[in-house]
């Protein structure tokens, strides 16, 4: 239990008072010595640049920087292993980006993270495993590129301006799938550059022009959909 550190979903910061004691308390809690407690303290303040609002209570910390206070007191005990419950609930699009650099870092120090989140996008972006929970069962699991290989689903789309260009492209691309109220078609496609070149091809050959082209891969709410109905 020493090499363990857990920082839940709701903060374990005493709001009461301030960041530093919060670290010092921390530090006591751990059995650490005066000097190395307080020696521990500032540097892990200083590493999630907190060290101006370390004397300010922890009350009038922002939910981004409540959170970087949460993850320090964690890391007083320099655990090996921690769970971090949802850390990036609630913070806003530059607080959460902060949050995964210190995560990131966490692992590149040889630290082993279990992370939860809601948000698909950062299990893509952070985890080298992942699992899918469903009903509190393990639905799947594997690297991000495994669970997508698992269901079908990627595709080009092709929109149009032109009604008569649509209509056109539609004769010619029969496998597509035609939306007339959006004028769009949608053909199968694995995403890959091969793929593409062979329906662009098809497009020149048939002299047609789409006024727009996207292509969509499987992403890991597409796999969360498939696995959990």
């Amino acid at each position: 239990r020493a090499a363990i550190g857990v920082t839940g979903q709701f903060s374990a910061v005493d709001g009461l008072i301030t960041g530093e004691e919060n670290m010092l308390l921390m530090a006591d809690l751990h059995h650490l010595p005066k000097a190395q407690g307080r020696q521990v303290a500032t540097e892990l303040l200083e590493r999630f640049d907190l060290t101006d609002a370390a004397k300010k209570p922890a009350s009038a910390y922002s939910g981004g920087m409540k959170r970087r206070l949460d993850i320090a007191m964690t890391l007083v005990g320099d655990p090996r292993i921690i769970f971090l419950d949802e850390p990036t609930t609630g913070l806003d699009p530059r607080s959460r980006h902060n949050m995964w650099g210190i995560i990131r870092e966490l692992v590149s120090t040889g630290v082993t993270v279990f992370l939860t989140t809601q948000y698909l996008e950062e299990a893509d972006q952070l985890a080298d495993r992942i699992a899918v929970l469903h009903n509190g069962r393990i639905a799947a699991e594997g690297t991000a590129d495994e669970l997508k290989r698992l269901i079908p689903g990627g595709h080009i789309r092709l929109r149009f301006t032109d009604p008569t260009t649509y209509r056109h492209a539609a004769t010619a691309l029969t496998d597509a799938a035609p939306d007339d109220e959006a004028l769009t078609l949608q053909l199968p496609s694995d995403g890959s550059q091969r793929a593409l070149r062979t329906i662009l091809d098809r497009l020149d050959t048939a002299g047609i022009e789409a006024d727009e082209l996207t292509v969509h891969t499987p992403d890991l709410d597409d796999v969360f959909f498939a696995l959990t109905g």
